[in-house]
Parts: structure tokens; C-alpha cells; sequence
């Protein structure tokens, strides 16, 4: 009889090691799923967006840089885009592409001011 409760102990833990090994890993899991979408997804699709938006970038749009002047697109090259600054027509300064955080169309201004 004694035997019989050493064997079903046994079975128990057995069990319960197997369970103690699934739950972390399930926690682990659920973890890096919220990591996923809290985190890189939204990161990933505002990559997209900015790689999206440099790659529109055409003569003639204005942009805002990283540093935070306003200027006019004067030539797009694969990398490297000049940009004009102010009403001096000699302040031309090759930037990066990635130094550009925002574009807007010539038409675009006049559109929303018109309504």
C-alpha cells in the first residue's frame, strides 16, 4: 500500500514539474507579445511612413530638418538632397535625406488656406 502513494507521488511530480516549466514560458510569451505591439510594430510603421514620405520628395517641396529650419528642396540625389534656406539665394547646404522630418507639397499650402 505504501507503494502505491510513493508511485502516485511520484506521478504528481512529475506533473507538476512539467507544469512549472509551461507557465514561465507562457509568461514569457505573453511578454513579448505586448513587447511586439506595444513597442516595435508602431516603431515599424512609422519607419515605413518616413521612408514613404523621403521617397516623395521632389524639387520644389518645402521641408522642415531635424534641426528645425524651414527650407526649399533644390535637387534630390540618392542619399543627399540640397536644400535652399531663407530668401538668400546662396544658402544651399547638401543634408542627408534622413535629416528631413517633414514635407509639404507646393499645392498643399494653397489648398488649405483657400479653405
Amino acid at each position: 500500500m505504501f507503494r502505491v502513494f510513493a508511485d502516485a507521488a511520484a506521478a504528481t511530480q512529475e506533473t507538476s514539474g512539467l507544469n512549472g516549466m509551461i507557465v514561465p514560458i507562457i509568461y514569457l510569451a505573453i511578454i513579448a507579445l505586448v513587447f511586439y505591439f506595444v513597442i516595435l510594430r508602431p516603431q515599424k510603421k512609422e519607419q515605413k511612413k518616413m521612408d514613404a514620405m523621403v521617397a516623395a520628395l521632389e524639387i520644389g517641396d518645402s521641408v522642415l530638418t531635424t534641426s528645425g529650419f524651414y527650407g526649399v528642396v533644390i535637387d534630390v540625389m540618392d542619399e543627399v538632397v540640397i536644400v535652399e534656406f531663407g530668401s538668400n539665394k546662396n544658402c544651399r547646404i547638401p543634408m542627408k535625406k534622413t535629416a528631413i522630418v517633414e514635407v509639404e507639397k507646393p499645392g498643399s499650402a494653397q489648398e488649405t488656406e483657400s479653405k
